[in-house]
Order: structure tokens, then C-alpha cells, then sequence
């Protein structure tokens, strides 16, 4: 079985197709979202009308959650064009894209012919968690909250990962639609001109996972940032000047 792994979609319209192509000539089962679908970028409703197309299991990214919660967003960032953001996308989607949304899982185990598959956005217990290549194994320990499985997959700090923990492989594939250069832990990012997933396989109770990334093009990245009116526009065009 070979499933596909995307995450971080942030509104990237352009991006998100450009990998459901790549995907596509791939051949996979299923499509699988780790969350954080449409908020902060320009074209969060086609983006939700996509997945809802693919009819994708998808998880409940912090993003998301946002959109069902507004105030969450105060406690998670403090610069005011986050929370700006996010009542911007809320005025883009209809009443059907949030009980979309509402109807996205926290975590959800798969079996992927033998090998169990957990999925989660940050970590089991928090998706505002990080998980990085350098948090330490007793630190994921305790933010995989007594699951373990041995293909567990997250998304959240937008950096590609694939970690042996215990015996199991931990596993980011990046983001689709904000991919950035490096860890910043609240600061602003190096955004990135490509984007990025990952592709599990299994057999039989073994597995593998490839990370993958395609590149974009700028100036039509640019001008989707410039298409509307959202509040990242600027910073989302100086990106991909």
C-alpha cells in the first residue's frame, strides 16, 4: 500500500496542485492531510474544495482549530497580522467549510497492509507541539502522550523530518504551501519556493517513507499572494520577489 502525506497546506492554491500532479504520476491509495489547510494564505476556500473532492482523512491542525475557535490564536502568536490572518480566511469560508473542518479528526491511526500508521498535526498530546529533529527522546516521549506506532506522522514545524524513535520511524513531510528554510521557534521565516511531502509505502508489514519536494515557480507564486487582499500579502510577495 502507498499513501501520500501532505501538510501545511496554508492556503497555497498553486502549491497544492502542483503536488496532487506529482502525486498523482506517483500512484497512490489514499491522500492523507496532516492539517493547517487554508489560513494564511490567498486562496483558502478552493483549497478546502479540493480536499473535499479527494475525500482525504484530515487532521485537526492548530490553523485549523483556530478557525473554529478565534481566540485560540491570541495564546499561540503574539504579532496581530496572525490573528488578522485567520478572520480574514473565516470571512472567505462558508457555513458547509467549517462543519468541514469541525469534522477533521485529532489524530486517527491507519493500518497500512500490517504496519499501523498514527497521525497527529503537532504531537498526539498538543498540535501546537514541535517535534524536530533535535527534541530530545525523552521529550517526544512524553508528547507522543503513551502512543506509539510504528510509522507515526505530524506535520506543524513545516520542516521535513524522518527520525528513528524507538524502534519507530517519525515522520514530517514538510509543508505544501509554507515550506522555510530553518526552525525559528515564533520568528519570522525564510520562506521557501517549492513545496513539499512525503510517500509511505508498505508491504506486508514492512514500510518506507520518501521525502519529496518539487519546485514552484515564483512569479506565479507571487502573484497568487497578490491576488486578494489577505493580510500576509505583502510579506508572502517580498517571499517570492
Amino acid at each position: 500500500m502507498r499513501v501520500a502525506l501532505i501538510s501545511d497546506l496554508h492556503g497555497n492554491m498553486l502549491a497544492l496542485e502542483a503536488v496532487l500532479a506529482a502525486i498523482g504520476r506517483a500512484g497512490v491509495d489514499q491522500v492523507i492531510c496532516l492539517g493547517d489547510v487554508c489560513t494564511l494564505g490567498a486562496r483558502p476556500r478552493e483549497v478546502l474544495d479540493v480536499l473535499r473532492d479527494l475525500d482525504a482523512p484530515v487532521i485537526l491542525g492548530n490553523h485549523d482549530e483556530f478557525l473554529l475557535e478565534p481566540v485560540l490564536v491570541h495564546g499561540y502568536s503574539e504579532a496581530p497580522v496572525i490573528a488578522d490572518a485567520v478572520d480574514w480566511c473565516l470571512g472567505q469560508l462558508g457555513d458547509d467549510d467549517l462543519a468541514m473542518v469541525r469534522g477533521f479528526d485529532r489524530d486517527r491511526e491507519l493500518d497500512l497492509d500490517g504496519t499501523r500508521l498514527l497521525l497527529f498535526h503537532g504531537s498526539p498530546r498538543s498540535n501546537l507541539e514541535d517535534l524536530l529533529a533535535t527534541t530530545p527522546p525523552d521529550e517526544v516521549d512524553r508528547a507522543l502522550d503513551g502512543r506509539l506506532a510504528p510509522v507515526m506522522a505530524g506535520g506543524h514545524t513545516h520542516l521535513q523530518l524522518v527520525r528513528q524513535h524507538r524502534g519507530a520511524l517519525l515522520v514530517n513531510p514538510g509543508s505544501v504551501g509554507l515550506p522555510i528554510l530553518e526552525y525559528v521557534a515564533g520568528r519570522a521565516p525564510t520562506v521557501l519556493d517549492h513545496a513539499e511531502y512525503a510517500i509511505v509505502d508498505a508491504a506486508a508489514g514492512a514500510a518506507s517513507v520518501s521525502l519529496c519536494r518539487i519546485p514552484l515557480d515564483r512569479r506565479a507564486l507571487r502573484a497568487q499572494a497578490e491576488s486578494t487582499d489577505h493580510p500576509l500579502r505583502a510579506m508572502l510577495a517580498a517571499a517570492y520577489a
